[in-house]
């Protein structure tokens, strides 16, 4: 037997579109969606902000020059070390 894919040439069409969005109805519930859909985006947002962070500093390594420190960062074993004497 042969099978064919639900989703001739990649992308879903419009009766497959329909079908996707009845069972999302079904599943969880006409009142939920927008609050599904609102998390999907905000999360697909803070995914995409992150991979530029990432591609920022891999492209910063890539021309020689270091990440920028922070303060947290520059604090040396000198400044945690010290003693207050009596």
């Amino acid at each position: 037997m042969l099978t064919v894919p639900a989703f001739i040439g990649g992308l879903p069409g419009g009766m497959e579109f329909a079908v996707i969005l009845l069972l999302a109805v079904l599943l969880f519930g006409a009142n939920k969606i927008p609050k599904l859909a609102r998390s999907t985006g905000q999360a697909m947002g803070e995914f995409q902000k992150g991979r530029e962070e990432v591609e920022q500093e891999l492209q910063e390594i890539r021309d020689g020059d270091a990440p920028a420190e922070t303060e947290s960062d520059s604090t040396t074993d000198s400044d945690t070390d010290k003693t207050t004497t009596n």
